[in-house]
């Protein structure tokens, strides 16, 4: 759930020429926050009553949607307790009877107390618990298959032969594994588990071990199977799916079998994700140097799944589009989807299963790693996808939009109730978690961070760890004082801008002073306190000869570095984007950048990087808009897909932000066009047997921008029609209209169309037989021009049409489709803000984060902000304060923009005709 020797300040702790790594400053104060201060204020379960061991026996009614259970428990107490009383969490259990056995004694609980607000329950003896002793407490109780995708609950599907089933399975992360079985849920109360499903004869179940025996029911038509021990694992982890499945199978080369369990009749559709899955856990076996601790893994579809996936040990839970592949339909977009979503839960198996984060604080240690991880393992599989480029256009630039707000929090997040840890899984657990160990990789070199996660793996093996931990074995491996350098990356918000202050130019070499500072997106005044924050920076360049060997590591405020360089020649800070920071250069470096630009010397993910960091400058009004707009018309002849996720990410900005402004918008889109077309003539609209992954992805892309700018030119029209039309005879036809172009031509025939057009599409939604397909329809749809059916597209999507996980799709397809269409989202999701959240219910809150970001999030002013944060002062969603506030904030910082922009040389139209 990634050249000769540089004159030394006193800011660079150390200096590394390619792999050898030389420390210049070892004696340094540690900002580590110490142990003790971080469980200050933590709401745990009292310590003196452990468990060791779980045997969990469930039966589930998948008619009445309810389950029986039973648990016991082998305890181990300490010396000191002394209590009548055994408190564990529970949540939506019912429960019937509990005792604990010890020394042949079998006392009965007198009362059995629920707490519903701190989700726990609290059995009740006449006699006290035993100190210093292991014995065993039985709970028999009862629970609900709920419809929220959490816990043990329901999904609903249609079989091959149209009739509708349902199948039940588990989510226990974060903190639902309490409404399955009463446990102490918390990450570092590790034990073995033992799990028994009664359910019947004709139906599939598994666990995360295999079975070790099946037997029938007498009397009934039911089989009782029980699986092997688990090994000693995290409650959350814990897993269990019972229905109707096919599958495909195969065995590593470490001789692990993995399975991939699919809906029946559509065993073909795991094919793609069996092989993505075998060959990354080979490559993760090796790397880590621990072979995969179980003896199989099997991965399953979901139905109903509120993440994409999780990673249960032993039994990885998937989204539908996230783990089946159609053959002959799939787009690349999707296979790189699941690739990369396969390789992650895959990661997890050692980067948070083997070895768990202490408490949720270091949520970051599971997520970060396995975000660079995914990346890591799909370049292995399929170097063809360059996916370290596209981390910097995916990952990064996610990370450092978020991390860009006041609203923003630290990697490590203080966590006292862990209700709080949902607000996390965000851009800054995962993405900007992903970036910190990325750049860590390119600062200790490979040899010593693979040995550092080695030796980290082998020392903490079933145990729990804390991010201090992890830094201990990479210094041990480097000799490099990790500690130190990192602090300021995971323990503060925010990150760095490092200014080109002032530059020598001469024949041979430049001369580049350098000033850090902290980042806000909206460049809003720092406090005095404030402007002393500073982060431990590596400053890694490039010229036209290559990235440069050394690196300078920069401590304080400000550093001098000197590069060599060519006559006339170019130099850019962070090279190859390796460091979650913005850069801004001055104008002579961008204008001697430009050669770098058009002659195509400088890599593509350092062509992407320079405009990301360009717009962020100019929206925080670090940078003239004129250079932005200036800069991009540089990138005319560019053709790589990593640069056009960069440059079209700054053009849908620019879009959104300036449709406020009539002239300045026409003005833009003329610019965009001319930049599209251009690209259409390289690119064309058919694809080719010979298109590479990344041809396919520029395709869709370019498509994209076309239904965004483009859609009312005549031959774009007529293109898009005619390859719709080609497609309605026949949906298999991914010749004329290949997945990967499906929702911009979709977006494309809407916009030139009316009712008749609009309910073709939509009709694609009941006939499209997977859920990938679906999603081109709910992506698409509201780029309908008619309000009337942006409306009805908005009422669609909460008329039970469309299951939970995917309703919100919908919603954005609407609010994210005009001016026009972010004041009817608004709008609606206000009028219907009650049966919204009734939907959701208890379900997981990303899906009402989505559903806040997709009808509210793209208005850009501050009056708008206003209005919105009122809103939901009035009807307050804690879970969802800070994904609100973070909107909030951002709304804030575009309207600001906007008036930077009317304020330029933008707003005359002899600017963009003289471009």
């Amino acid at each position: 759930r990634y050249y000769p020797s540089i004159r030394l300040e006193a800011s660079c702790v150390c200096h590394h020429r390619s792999h050898h790594h030389r420390v210049t400053s070892v004696n340094l104060r540690s900002t580590m926050t110490s142990p003790t201060d971080k469980t200050k204020g933590r709401v745990l379960l009292p310590s003196t009553i452990l468990p060791s061991r779980y045997d969990v026996k469930i039966s589930p009614d998948l008619e009445a949607f309810t389950f029986e259970g039973e648990c016991k428990i082998e305890l181990t107490t300490t010396a000191d307790v002394d209590t009548k009383e055994i408190i564990m969490h529970a949540k939506e259990l019912c429960f019937i009877s509990a005792s604990f056995t010890f020394e042949d004694a079998t006392n009965e609980a007198e009362e059995i107390r629920v707490n519903m607000k701190s989700k726990t329950v609290t059995f009740c003896f006449a006699k006290n618990v035993p100190a210093n002793a292991t014995f065993s407490l039985t709970i028999v109780y009862t629970g609900f298959l709920n419809n929220q995708m959490a816990g043990f609950y329901r999904s609903s599907y249609t079989n091959i032969k149209g009739e509708t089933k349902i199948m039940a399975s588990t989510q226990f992360e974060a903190l639902d594994a309490r409404r399955a079985f009463p446990c102490w849920d918390e990450p570092a109360r590790k034990a073995v588990f033992g799990v028994t499903l009664v359910v019947p004869s004709h139906l599939d179940c598994f666990s995360n071990m295999p079975e070790l025996s099946c037997k029938s029911v007498s009397g009934t038509t039911k089989k009782e199977i029980t699986f092997m021990d688990s090994p000693k694992m995290s409650t959350y982890l814990l897993a269990f799916c019972v229905g109707e499945f096919d599958y495909v199978q195969a065995q590593t080369e470490h001789g692990v079998l993995i399975k991939v369990y699919t809906p029946p009749g559509k065993s073909e559709t795991g094919q793609f994700a069996l092989d993505c899955a075998v060959r990354s856990l080979d490559a993760y076996n090796d790397f880590f140097g621990i072979s995969y601790p179980l003896p199989k893994l099997d991965m399953v579809a979901i139905p109903e799944f509120a993440a994409g996936a999780m990673e249960n040990w032993g039994l990885v839970t998937y989204r539908e589009v996230d783990l089946l592949i159609d053959p002959t339909k799939a787009s690349s977009n999707q296979k790189q989807r699941v690739c990369t979503v396969v390789t992650h839960e895959l990661a997890h198996q050692w980067f948070g299963n083997l070895v768990t984060m202490e408490w949720w604080d270091d949520l970051w240690l599971n997520e970060g790693f396995a975000s660079w991880a995914e990346n890591w393992a799909a370049n292995v599989i399929y170097p063809e996808y360059s996916m370290w480029d596209q981390f910097t256009t995916g990952h990064l630039a996610a990370a450092l939009k978020l991390d860009a707000l006041k609203s923003s929090h630290p990697i490590q997040v203080p966590i006292h109730h862990a209700e709080e840890v949902e607000e996390v899984f965000d851009a800054i657990s995962y993405c900007k978690g992903g970036s910190v160990v990325r750049m860590i990789k390119a600062v200790l070199g490979m040899e010593s961070f693979q040995t550092g996660l080695g030796n980290y793996m082998k020392k903490y093996a079933y145990g729990n760890t804390e991010t201090f931990d992890l830094w201990k074995c990479w210094e041990e491996s480097s000799g490099m004082p990790v500690q130190e350098m990192m602090a300021s990356w995971t323990e503060q918000m925010g990150f760095p801008l490092v200014k080109v202050t002032k530059e020598t130019w001469e024949d041979d070499k430049v001369t580049l002073e350098l000033e850090q500072t902290w980042f806000l997106s909206d460049g809003s005044e720092l406090s005095t306190e404030e402007a002393e924050k500073k982060w431990t920076i590596p400053i890694m360049t490039c010229t036209e000869e290559g990235t440069q060997a050394d690196t300078v590591v920069m401590r304080e405020k400000t550093a001098t570095m000197t590069i060599p360089i060519g006559k006339d020649g170019w130099v850019k800070l962070n090279a190859g984007q390796e460091v979650p920071m913005r850069v801004q250069s001055t104008p002579t470096m961008l204008e001697r950048l430009a050669k770098g630009i058009t002659s195509k010397t400088l890599p593509p993910c350092d062509r992407a990087g320079l405009l990301s960091d360009a717009y962020a400058l100019v929206k925080a009004g670090a940078m003239k808009p004129e250079d932005l707009i200036k800069l991009v018309a540089n990138y005319k002849t560019e053709e790589s897909y990593i640069v056009w996720q960069g440059l079209a990410d700054v053009l849908t900005g620019l879009d959104t932000v300036m449709s406020d402004d009539e002239q300045m918008s026409a003005n833009l889109e003329k610019f965009a066009r001319s930049s599209v077309l251009h690209l259409v003539e390289t690119v064309g609209w058919e694809p080719s047997d010979k298109d590479e992954h990344l041809t396919t992805l520029l395709r869709g892309i370019m498509i994209g921008l076309l239904s965004r700018y483009c859609y009312d030119d005549p031959a774009v029209a007529k293109e898009a029609k005619d390859r719709f039309h080609a497609f309605q005879q026949d949906a298999n036809d991914v010749q004329s209209l290949p997945s990967d172009m499906r929702t911009p031509v979709f977006k494309i025939y809407l916009k030139n169309g009316g009712e008749q057009e609009y309910n073709d599409v939509k009709s694609y939604y009941e006939t499209a037989t997977d859920n990938a397909e679906r999603k081109h329809v709910l992506l698409s749809l509201g780029s309908t021009l008619d309000p009337n059916l942006k409306k009805a597209t908005l009422e669609w999507t909460t008329s039970g049409a469309i299951k939970l996980q995917d309703f919100f799709y919908a919603m954005g397809s609407v609010g994210r489709s005009s001016k026009q269409g972010r004041d009817i989202s608004w709008e609606f999701f206000q009028t219907n803000f009650e049966k919204i959240k009734a939907m959701i219910g208890k379900g997981s809150p990303s899906l009402m984060d989505a559903c806040v970001v997709s009808c509210a999030g793209s208005f850009c002013s501050g009056e708008k902000a206003d209005e919105i944060e009122a809103f939901f002062q009035e009807h307050p969603l804690p879970q969802s304060a800070r994904k609100i506030a973070q909107t909030i904030e951002n709304m804030r910082a575009n309207g600001k923009f906007l008036e930077t922009l009317q304020s330029s040389e933008l707003v005359h139209d002899a600017f963009w005709e003289a471009l």
